[in-house]
C-alpha cells in the first residue's frame, strides 16, 4: 500500500506538470477536427449542461463500442431507479455523435475529463456523482483516487485488461499502483473468467470480482428514424437479386485480402456484391478512390448513390449503422482478425442479425466470445487462417444453401442463449454493491426505512 501511494504521488506530480501541454494538445486536436469545436472544454472538466438535483450516477465509456454496451445497463437502471440522474461521458468525437442519437433523452451526455488533477477535481466538484461506473478498461489514477477520497463508489463493468497491459501492470514497477487503484472499487465484473483471473493476479480484492457475462452479447434494437429505415429498406431492395457478403470492421491492409477474395468470387459468379465497412470512415473513402482509379464501379455510402447493373462493391464510410447493415447480408466476415497484431472485433451484432460468421485467427480478447459461441454450436463461428481459406469457405457458403442456412441459424441461436439474463445479473450486482447506500435510494424508501428503524 505504501509503495502504491508513492507511485500515485509520482503519477499525480507528473500529471500536474504535463497539464499545460495537454491543454495545448486538446487545442491541436480541435484544430484537426478530432475534438468537438464548441464542447472541447468539457475535456478539461468544464460542464456545458446543468446539474439536476438528486443522486447522480456517472457512466463512462471511452469509445463507441464501450458506449453501446453501456446503453442496456443505463436503460435498466433508469427503469428500476427512475429518481436517479444519469450522466454519460465518452472520449471520442465519433462515439459522442452516435450516442447522442441513441441514448435515452433523460441521460446527460458530456465529453470525459482528461486525467489531470484540475480537470478531475472540477468535474467531480460540479457533477457530484454518488457512483461511477466505468466500462471495460478505463483505469485512470487521478479519477479513481480522487473519487475514492470523496467517498464515491466505483464499479468496473465488462472489465478487461489486454495481455500487453497485463504484462505491464503486473511488473514490479506498476503493480503497487494498479493494486492500490483496484482496491478502491466496490465491484469489478469481468467479461470472462480468464479476465477475472487477471484482475485477481493484479491483487484486486477477490470479494469484489463477480462474473456476470459479457455485455457485448446483449444486442438491443436501436430506434432508427423513418428516413434511416427507408434508406436501409431501399438498399435491401437494390441488393435483392444479388449474392451479397460483407466484410466489416476492416483495418488497413486487410482490404487487400478482402478485394483479392472479391476478385476470385467475381470470376465464379458475376452477380456478387461485396460490402466493405472499414473501421474508420476515412479509410473507406480512400478505398473507394483507389478502386475507382482502377476502373471499378464503386458506390460510396455517404454519396447516397443507387446501384448500377455493373456495381459490385459497396463501401461504407459512415458510423453507427453496422447493426442495420448486417441485416442486408447473409454472410459477415469480421475484420481486425486477419493480420498479426490485430485483436478482432465484436461478432455478436452479426450473429444477432442472423449472419453466417467468419473471422480470422487474430481475435485477441474476443477469443472467449468465439470459443463460447463455438461451444454452444460449432457451426456458429468459422475461423479461417487467411485469404485462401476465406475464399474456399465463401465459395462453399455461396454454393451450399443448406450449409449457409445452418450457419446462420447456429449463430443466432448461440447469441440468444449467451445473452440471457446478463443485464439482469449486472443490475443485481450494481444494486447490491453500488446502489445500496441510503443516498442512492428514492426519498419514499428512505422514509420507510427510517420509520421501520425507529419503530
Amino acid at each position: 500500500m505504501t509503495r502504491g501511494l508513492v507511485a500515485f504521488k509520482i503519477y499525480r506530480a507528473l500529471s500536474y506538470g504535463v497539464s499545460p501541454f495537454i491543454r495545448l494538445h486538446l487545442r491541436w486536436r480541435r484544430f484537426r477536427g478530432l475534438e468537438h469545436l464548441q464542447r472541447w472544454p468539457e475535456r478539461l472538466g468544464h460542464p456545458s449542461q446543468p446539474r439536476r438535483p438528486g443522486p447522480l450516477v456517472w457512466f463512462h465509456a471511452v469509445s463507441l463500442g464501450e458506449g453501446m454496451i453501456a446503453i442496456p445497463v443505463i436503460k435498466h437502471c433508469i427503469q428500476r431507479m427512475p429518481h436517479l440522474n444519469v450522466l454519460m461521458t465518452t472520449t471520442t468525437l465519433s462515439a459522442f455523435e452516435v450516442l447522442s442519437n441513441w441514448l435515452p433523452t433523460e441521460v446527460i451526455l458530456q465529453f470525459s475529463p482528461v486525467d489531470t488533477p484540475a480537470s478531475i477535481s472540477s468535474f467531480l466538484h460540479y457533477w457530484k456523482p454518488s457512483a461511477i461506473v466505468l466500462m471495460e478498461s478505463e483505469l485512470w489514477p487521478n479519477l479513481i483516487m480522487d473519487a475514492s477520497k470523496k467517498g464515491i463508489k466505483l464499479a468496473l463493468l465488462n472489465a478487461r485488461i489486454s495481455e500487453k497491459s497485463f504484462n505491464l501492470w503486473s511488473g514490479s514497477l506498476f503493480l503497487p499502483l494498479i493494486s492500490l487503484m483496484l482496491s478502491k472499487f466496490s465491484l469489478i465484473a469481468p467479461l470472462s473468467t480468464e479476465q477475472g483471473v487477471r484482475f485477481q493476479l493484479l491483487q484486486a480484492p477477490p470479494y469484489i470480482i463477480n462474473y456476470s457475462g459479457d455485455l457485448k452479447y446483449v444486442i438491443e434494437d436501436i430506434a432508427v428514424n423513418q428516413s434511416g429505415k427507408k434508406n436501409i429498406d431501399d438498399l435491401r431492395l437494390q441488393l435483392s437479386h444479388k449474392q451479397v457478403w460483407m466484410a466489416s470492421s476492416i483495418h488497413r491492409a486487410e482490404e487487400e485480402i478482402i478485394l483479392g477474395v472479391h476478385a476470385v468470387l467475381m470470376q465464379l459468379q458475376t452477380d456478387i456484391v461485396t460490402i466493405i465497412v472499414p473501421r474508420h470512415p476515412q479509410h473507406g473513402r480512400e478505398i473507394a478512390k483507389k478502386l475507382e482509379r482502377e476502373g471499378h464501379n464503386v458506390v460510396l455510402r455517404s454519396q447516397h448513390e443507387r446501384f448500377k447493373p455493373e456495381t459490385n462493391i459497396y463501401v461504407v464510410d459512415t458510423l453507427g449503422e453496422l447493426r442495420q447493415l448486417y441485416t442486408l447480408t447473409p454472410i459477415a466476415v469480421i475484420g481486425g482478425s486477419f493480420l498479426p497484431g490485430l485483436s478482432g472485433h465484436n461478432i455478436s451484432e452479426a450473429a444477432a442479425a442472423g449472419c453466417a460468421i467468419l473471422t480470422g485467427r487474430h481475435v485477441g480478447h474476443f477469443s472467449h466470445m468465439v470459443r463460447e459461441m463455438q461451444q454452444m454450436n460449432p457451426l456458429s463461428v468459422l475461423q479461417v487462417s487467411g485469404k485462401q481459406e476465406l475464399e474456399k469457405s465463401l465459395i462453399e457458403l455461396f454454393t451450399d444453401t443448406t450449409l449457409l442456412e445452418a450457419r446462420r441459424r447456429a449463430a443466432k441461436e448461440a447469441i440468444c442463449m449467451l445473452s440471457n439474463d446478463i443485464v439482469t445479473n449486472i443490475w443485481s450486482l450494481l444494486n447490491y454493491h453500488i446502489f445500496s447506500s441510503t443516498e442512492m435510494k428514492p426519498p419514499n424508501i428512505i422514509a420507510k426505512t427510517m420509520k421501520s428503524e425507529t419503530s
